[in-house]
């Protein structure tokens, strides 16, 4: 039986071992090198199947295969007779063969020169393997034996973030900009109504929204950052106004803000153009007060927050931006807290009150699954914001430890809360918001 190293073939048997190199370069137990053919192998000739999610399989030549091995392994057997020319295209459908890989079974004919006492495995996950029958001496020659990368997190990876306003003695506009190594910028004059209990969100991939909040009522207008952090003037209101909601990106490119003060459960979708769309009728229990984040790349996540007591409950969001129903809570029910997203494709709630201030968080997988609480770093406080910032690391900042403080807590790219930085500039308040923008 074989090993694999990255997306290299062992193939074993009667003492001997033959290894294939990532691009089909055949090297031969005493190490001399012998090209393989190696051709276009993109299968668009081939007649494709079904997916298979099988444990045993028997393949045909012209035919390619999804193999989707989340749940076990599969042994693959080939044609027993082939004609030179033949091909066939096997394709790890859910990136799992490094947990649960083929082996194929070469069914009385040559494999890569090898006969039939020798096994040949394949465990590396995202791999496409096109094989094409040569004749009798050589057999089956693997023509593309190589791992597809996954698509990445983000089409436009976030690298700076951005604060804005707030509550100081009053309502505030001001915003501070946060540098791709994590450092708060000095205040920028307010451009936009001042107000508290905003949401902001990611969207078109490299730009920001804030919207909604409080004036001396619920209001919400909205105002757009551009790629450079430029805040725009304000933007006529759409949905119904409310704060203390919480938002966050989804799709890689759109946004959602969700929930607030009522409480209240509905949704208003982000177009990748910044246009904010009318009320969607709310999934999950109504609450304010909460935050929100990304995962996975393209998804989001509503957590926590205040129904008629503190909550712990979260709702998850696809990737076309449709909530779901509550799941149950885990880790400590609180409010007035923040969340951001970490690592490129995982999240973190962070910081709030129980009716006592803490600075407790919970990790959120790249499957939106939320993990038990991580005892704090950092001033305990709530209302405070959260962002990305170097395209995967992310920061909480500001907030109310009975009084304004402006105090950040960088979060590295493993989840990893850091403790106080000192804020050197930036005025102190809470209840603001925060985004990420490139």
């Amino acid at each position: 039986m074989s090993g694999i190293v990255g997306s290299k073939l062992n193939i074993r048997g009667s003492g001997r071992i033959a290894k294939l190199g990532t691009d089909g370069q055949v090297l031969t137990s005493a190490g001399a090198g012998v090209s393989a053919v190696y051709e276009d192998a993109a299968g668009g000739g081939l007649d494709w199947q079904t997916i298979e999610t099988g444990s045993t399989m028997n393949a045909v030549a012209g035919n390619g295969y999804w193999i989707d091995t989340t749940s076990n392994a599969c042994t693959i057997t080939l044609p027993g007779t082939a004609s030179n020319g033949d091909e066939i295209m096997f394709v790890d459908y859910a990136r799992n063969w490094g947990t649960n890989g083929i082996v194929i079974d070469s069914n009385g004919l040559n494999y890569q020169t090898q006969d039939d006492t020798y096994d040949v495995e394949y465990g590396t996950d995202g791999t496409a393997l096109h094989i094409v029958y040569s004749g009798a001496t050589n057999g089956w020659i693997p023509t593309l034996d190589k791992a597809v990368e996954d698509v990445p997190s983000k089409t436009y990876p976030n690298d700076e973030g951005i604060f804005g306003f707030g509550w100081i003695s009053g309502n505030t506009g001001v915003t501070n900009l946060v540098s791709n190594t994590g450092v708060v910028a000095s205040d920028v004059a307010a451009v936009g109504t001042a107000r508290h209990g905003p949401a902001a969100c990611g969207y078109g991939g490299d730009k920001g929204i804030f919207a909604y909040g409080n004036i001396a009522a619920a209001t919400d207008i909205s105002n757009l950052v551009s790629n450079t952090g430029v805040v725009g003037a304000d933007v006529a209101g759409v949905g119904t106004a409310r704060y203390y909601m919480g938002a966050c990106e989804y799709g890689g490119d759109k946004g959602i803000f969700g929930y607030g003060i009522g409480p209240v459960s509905m949704t208003n979708l982000v177009s990748n153009a910044g246009v904010i769309a009318s009320d969607v009728t709310g999934v999950g229990t109504g609450r304010y007060a909460l935050g929100a984040c990304e995962y996975g790349g393209d998804k989001g996540i509503f957590g926590y927050g205040y129904v008629s007591a503190a909550a712990s409950m979260t709702n998850l969001v696809s990737n076309t931006g449709v909530v779901a129903s509550d799941v149950a809570g885990v880790g400590t029910a609180r409010y007035y807290m923040a969340a951001c997203e970490y690592g490129g494709d995982k999240g973190i709630f962070g910081f709030g009150t129980t009716g006592s201030r803490v600075s407790v968080t919970n990790l959120v997988s790249n499957t939106g699954v939320v993990g038990s609480d991580v005892a704090g770093v950092g001033t305990a406080r709530s209302v405070p914001a959260a962002c990305e910032y170097g395209q995967d690391k992310g920061i909480f900042g500001f907030g109310s430890t009975g009084s304004n403080t402006a105090v950040t807590n960088l979060v590295s790219n493993a989840g990893v809360v850091a403790s106080d930085q000192a804020a050197a500039t930036g005025s102190a308040r809470n209840n603001l918001a925060a985004c990420s923008f490139n």
